[in-house]
């Protein structure tokens, strides 16, 4: 198919947002947080592992450790013991307690409100950063790029780039900076119930006529 131009696809993109703001009004981050801190602490523990299973784990945990002082004060293996149902958990405790430690002894134990300070934390990219500015403190620093976005934007031809961090640079360049966070759910909630990494749901996708990628 023919190059299509900045100007063509970002009109393409204007008409995927009045669509998947149609389709999904609800959409939020799916992890469950009542602090900044809470959705640091989940963020890290949802790499590689669903949302749901954070969650579930997360339920007793935040119950346990209100503050980033009592992360910081408790000892490795309890830590580890408490996050065990978890993919990774030796490595996502220690990158915990390592960062709630910073929390302490760098930030007055509250989480920075700047991606600078963030990804300077143990176990934090720029992906969590983004998750936890966009959704605890409603900043506007970029787009999240897990695995579904990734697979949407080279589905819809959003990006050809490989890696999240260029397509994050895409995408921030197609959608307003106002609706970075929700662009970011729009195309998670897309991809978990429409948009599946085997046998999309094609024939019933509300963005059908605008993907290149369309079966139908």
């Amino acid at each position: 198919m023919p190059r299509e131009s900045k100007s063509a696809r970002l009109g393409r993109v204007g008409q995927m947002v009045s669509r998947l703001r149609a389709a999904y009004p609800d959409a939020h981050c799916e992890l469950n947080f009542s602090s900044p801190l809470d959705l640091l602490v989940a963020t890290i523990l949802s790499a590689q592992c669903t949302d749901k299973q954070v969650n579930i784990v997360t339920a007793d945990l935040f119950r346990k450790y209100r503050t980033a002082a009592d992360y910081a004060a408790a000892p490795a293996s309890q830590l580890e013991s408490d996050v065990r149902r978890i993919g990774l958990y030796r490595n996502k405790a220690r990158n915990i307690r390592a960062a709630c430690q910073a929390l302490v002894s760098e930030h007055g134990g509250e989480v920075p409100r700047t991606l600078e300070e963030l990804v300077q934390l143990a176990g934090v990219g720029r992906k969590t950063a983004n998750v936890v500015l966009g959704n605890a403190f409603h900043i506007q620093s970029g787009v999240v790029v897990d695995t579904h976005v990734q697979r949407l934007a080279g589905r819809l031809r959003l990006s050809s780039a490989r890696t999240p961090e260029k397509i994050e640079q895409d995408l921030m360049g197609l959608f307003p900076r106002e609706e970075w966070t929700l662009a970011s759910h729009w195309l998670i909630w897309h991809g978990r119930r429409r948009c599946r990494a085997r046998n999309p749901d094609c024939g019933s996708c509300e963005l059908r006529d605008l993907c290149p990628s369309s079966a139908t």
